[in-house]
């Protein structure tokens, strides 16, 4: 098949056997693991991602919101009031509140900075060291210890790789401090389910907010569903946008064409 490029959301098995020409696949999801596992795929064909170095503007708002809801004790008061129980609970202001991001990458930078200049001490937790200026960021066994011990709202948006597939779990969790919220909006392969629904239920955990499942829809029988301190959110974090991520398409091939290096080029070893 005559394919120099190809742009591609998920496809059905196999169709990459007949593309003996491919000079790079770009992705349009934030994700790479459903490439990256594809064998389909040469190894010398480079993959690339259609994320903005300056972030998506709308999981940038989209993380926010969920912060400010989890600092402000809404789904909280949402259980509180499901139950006509008047109960206040003495406001924090921004600066007192420790937010911690799982990821600085295309998306997780720009949300952390965004949720910083809203008045918010914020913490990073990386696979490798990194410096970025108002965010104190960890790295590592030991640095994840320190970081997860200071994340009162702690959010996720880690790549899915083998390394961070159920990373979410007991032990994670109980690291965070007592009466710590939770907002996964990367990929449910990074939670363990019933651990994270056992915090939920000692009270380790005040609060969590999930936008991405292991399988979805959701089915109508998991648990995560009626539990009463868990905000259920169908995988809308964002919305890919054809004038933001075709052009930069273009611009890939024309740097190919060119014998450029392409941008947001994805290392495979690392799974991102």
């Amino acid at each position: 098949m005559e394919i120099d490029y190809a742009f591609v959301t998920r496809l059905k098995p196999g169709i990459f056997r007949a593309m003996g020409n491919l000079k790079f696949v770009a992705s349009v999801l934030a994700g790479v693991e459903h490439l990256l596992g594809d064998t389909d795929i040469a190894p010398d064909v480079p993959i690339v991602r259609t994320g903005s170095r300056s972030g998506d503007a709308m999981m940038t708002e989209y993380v926010l919101l969920h912060v400010l809801r989890h600092h402000r004790n809404l789904p909280i008061y949402a259980q509180q009031q499901s139950q006509r129980r008047w109960e206040r609970i003495p406001p924090m202001l921004a600066q007192e509140r420790h937010v911690g991001f799982m990821g600085l990458g295309l998306l997780g930078l720009p949300a952390a900075l965004c949720v910083r200049s809203n008045g918010f001490k914020v913490s990073a937790w990386t696979r490798t060291p990194r410096n970025e200026p108002g965010i104190d960021c960890f790295h590592g066994d030991q640095g994840l210890r320190v970081f997860l011990a200071r994340s009162e709202i702690l959010v996720n948006l880690l790549p899915s790789t083998r390394q961070t597939e159920n990373i979410i779990n007991e032990s994670l969790l109980a690291q965070l401090p007592a009466g710590a919220h939770f907002i996964n909006l990367a990929r449910g392969q990074h939670v363990v389910d019933a651990e994270l629904l056992a915090a939920l239920d000692t009270g380790h955990l005040a609060a969590a907010t999930l936008d991405a499942y292991r399988v979805e829809p959701l089915p109508a029988d998991s648990p995560l569903w009626m539990h009463p301190k868990i905000t259920i959110m169908p995988h809308v974090a964002r919305r890919v946008l054809a004038s933001d991520s075709v052009p930069q398409v273009v611009n890939n091939i024309l740097r190919s064409r060119a014998g450029e290096p392409l941008m947001n080029l994805v290392d495979r070893h690392a799974g991102y």
